[in-house]
């Protein structure tokens, strides 16, 4: 009988020093995710650009920054969405990556010597408007004839 008890004591003890590791080991998890985070930044902006071609330098520019977790540049909207650790990279350093690429970005001018060396599908209008909403304008012209 004094077996037994013993037997289901040490049973139990070991349960329930398996069970506390566990949840520690949870709680840990949990934090670490927490504070990966809190460190994300959002960021969008314009970046001119034509095609499918573009869309993979622009996005490797901006992929290569240190601390970039995602970029994804709309072709049609003329737009990149980052998301970043800015413990680690801020806006400006994205910018000037991309436009390193060759491409023009809302706040600075692509590298000329980078945009000669773009394919011809990928010189784009240096005008083009970016960060567009990507809704296509109709002219209104009901009230004179053409």
């Amino acid at each position: 009988m004094k077996r037994v008890i013993l037997s289901i004591a040490v049973i139990a003890a070991l349960g329930l020093t398996s069970c506390k590791n566990e949840t520690k080991k949870g709680t840990e998890t949990t934090t670490t995710k927490v504070s990966k985070e809190m460190a994300m930044t959002d960021l969008s902006f314009g970046v001119r650009g034509n095609c499918g071609m573009c869309k993979n330098t622009i996005e490797k520019a901006a992929n290569g920054v240190e601390g970039v977790a995602s970029a994804n540049w709309d072709v049609d909207k003329k737009k990149i969405d980052v998301s970043f650790d800015d413990t680690k990279t801020d806006a400006m350093a994205i910018h000037k990556a991309i436009a390193a690429s060759g491409y023009d970005t809302e706040k600075v001018a692509g590298d000329e010597e980078a945009y000669d060396g773009l394919p011809g599908c990928c010189k784009y209008d240096h005008e083009m408007m970016m960060n567009q909403s990507g809704e296509t304008k109709s002219d209104e012209h009901s009230n004179h004839d053409h």
